[in-house]
């Protein structure tokens, strides 16, 4: 076997390097698509047999794979059809590198959250309520990467006062719904702090029942991690993220005439959003 290996690499170096390399004309000489083209009118015929409509077809970041954007039952999900256009894929892709679920990720581009849909009432206010940018942000109060991301928050605020985070307590992690609890009867990003500080805190002093639709709505909506940013866009965006990282993506997903959500508070970093 070694034997048939090595001849087969001694064949490749003998070939002269313009065997590898691409034509100066025609379909080597571009890319993939130069030679394979896909419509929305034709895939919509393609895929014909399954309920739906093709609202959009790329080039997927898979080599040789159409992504086809189909609208079923109230969303649009992403799949995949080969260049050949015999085979359907639906299912996640992976890239390594950057261990994206690059699927997920066009699933939420493409069905953004209604940020309505979301009560505020209950949201802690950190920043100006007068800011021109309202974020939310579904947070533990137990969660170690939420307490790095809160951190961030604050000096977003140092540099970008046009920014403010409405904070909505959802605690999925063990112990973390009494402390919840206790922070939104008293309404107190200072017990937040406290409960991010790792410190106990006292019994909840009333009986609130915002928690539970929060976890109700988090879960219709696919947020089923924390920290969790919903951009004035409706874009979801899980997991911690730096400063730097942080702004980027407010300014990616702010669009230029902002329409800021709707429930306006009026104190100044309160603590609550007032109804």
């Amino acid at each position: 076997m070694l034997k048939v290996f090595f001849t087969i690499a001694m064949l490749l170096i003998s070939l002269p390097a313009s065997a590898f390399m691409p034509g100066s004309e025609g379909c080597g000489a571009g890319s993939c698509i130069d030679c394979h083209t896909l419509s929305s009118a034709e895939a919509n015929d393609i895929l014909k047999q399954i309920e739906g409509e093709v609202v959009g077809v790329s080039p997927a970041e898979v080599p040789g794979l159409w992504r086809i954007d189909m609208r079923m039952k109230g969303k649009t999900w992403p799949l995949y059809l080969d260049y050949s256009k015999s085979y359907l894929i639906s299912g996640n892709v992976i890239q390594l590198d950057s261990r994206q679920n690059l699927t997920e990720n066009h699933y939420r581009e493409l069905n953004p959250i209604d940020i309505a849909s979301i009560p505020l009432d209950d949201a802690l206010l950190l920043g100006d309520p007068l800011a021109r940018i309202k974020i939310i942000v579904f947070t533990d109060p137990h969660c170690p990467y939420c307490s790095k991301l809160h951190q961030e928050l604050k000096k977003a605020l140092e540099v970008r006062p046009d920014i403010a985070w409405l904070i909505k307590l959802m605690p999925i992690k063990k112990g973390s719904r009494e402390a919840a609890e206790t922070i939104l009867c008293e309404k107190s990003l200072s017990l937040l702090d406290d409960a991010f500080a790792g410190h106990q805190l006292a019994p909840p002093g009333c009986k609130n029942k915002s928690i539970d639709m929060t976890l109700k709505i988090a879960a219709e909506l696919g947020i089923h991690s924390t920290p969790t940013l919903i951009m004035p866009n409706g874009q979801m965006l899980p997991g911690y993220k730096k400063l730097d990282q942080l702004l980027q993506a407010v300014d990616e997903n702010t669009p230029a005439q902002n329409a800021s959500i709707e429930k306006k508070p009026n104190q100044h970093t309160s603590g609550a959003v007032p109804k």
